[in-house]
């Protein structure tokens, strides 16, 4: 619940809606002065400097690379190479925004220390804080990493990369279920995450966890009462006719990029591209 007072100091959020470098205290201050979070997908350095400069406060590098940029049918077969070199770009691009890495799949799942090792090469890569997938099971993997100085985000509800032992995209969470989502959501809270994704779960669970917590949750598909709202980049700009139920095109980019392909390829055909203007007369 928002208070009138922060613990880390008065209108310690500003740097949230204002210019300045978002870090983790300003996060954390948002939860409790009730400041809701923004945060976007971005996988280079092009879309990353638009979304910073339209003052995201976060931006996710997810390993929705996989379905968005490179053509797989789910995040599974993304590879840590994969994820550093979309960091690396997210990072030198950002200026503002506090830039979260996603753990790819296969690669923190052995346990801590290979969770230590990925995370590392992904703060090195430019990342301010990791995100993992999973509840109780990751008490130990979050413990160490917070240990070593790096921020981790949870994600509860529908993890992408349990797509195959959820059963396809289902949403998470309803009836009994509910109850364990609640308990994971406050086992890796005290273990250390700085905020957590709450992913197509029904929206009053989505809200009891928030009451329940003191670090931000972040929805995707989980209703308006969360502390922020996150958006595959692609799904909000309208890159594609299709998108996911829960959310909305803010825009038609790929209907826009498509005339524009269009329009130049005719020109150049017709030969009306290039013109004069366009080139070097000596």
């Amino acid at each position: 619940m928002a208070t009138s007072e922060s613990p880390y100091g008065p209108c310690a959020a500003e740097n949230v809606a204002g210019g300045k470098p978002v870090r983790l205290p300003h996060l954390l201050a948002a939860k409790a002065e009730g400041t809701r979070l923004t945060m976007i997908t971005a996988y280079d350095a092009l879309t990353a400097a638009i979304f910073d400069e339209a003052g995201m406060d976060m931006i996710l590098v997810g390993d929705s690379i996989g379905n968005v940029m490179l053509g797989h049918g789910s995040t599974l077969p993304v590879s840590l190479d994969e994820m550093v070199v979309a960091t690396r770009g997210v990072a030198h691009a950002a200026r503002r925004a506090f830039i979260v890495a996603d753990l790819p799949f296969g690669a923190y799942e052995a346990g801590p220390e290979q969770a230590l090792a990925t995370a590392v090469r992904l703060v090195k890569a430019g990342a301010n804080g990791i995100k993992l997938e999973g509840g109780r099971p990751r008490v130990a993997t979050i413990r160490t990493l917070v240990e070593a100085g790096i921020p981790v985000m949870g994600h509860l509800g529908f993890t992408p990369q349990s797509v195959n032992a959820l059963g396809g995209f289902r949403v998470q969470g309803r009836g009994e279920a509910g109850e364990e989502l609640l308990a994971d959501a406050l086992a890796i809270e005290k273990a250390g995450v700085m905020g957590m994704v709450l992913e197509m779960v029904p929206e009053p669970l989505a809200a009891r966890v928030t009451e329940a917590l003191t670090v931000p949750t972040i929805g995707i598909g989980a209703g308006a009462r969360c502390d922020g709202q996150v958006l595959v980049w692609s799904d909000m700009a309208g890159m594609t006719e299709w998108r996911p139920r829960f959310a909305k095109q803010f825009g038609r980019v790929g209907a826009a990029l498509h005339q524009a392909a269009l329009d130049y390829a005719a020109e150049v055909r017709e030969g009306a591209f290039p013109a004069e203007e366009h080139w070097f007369s000596s």
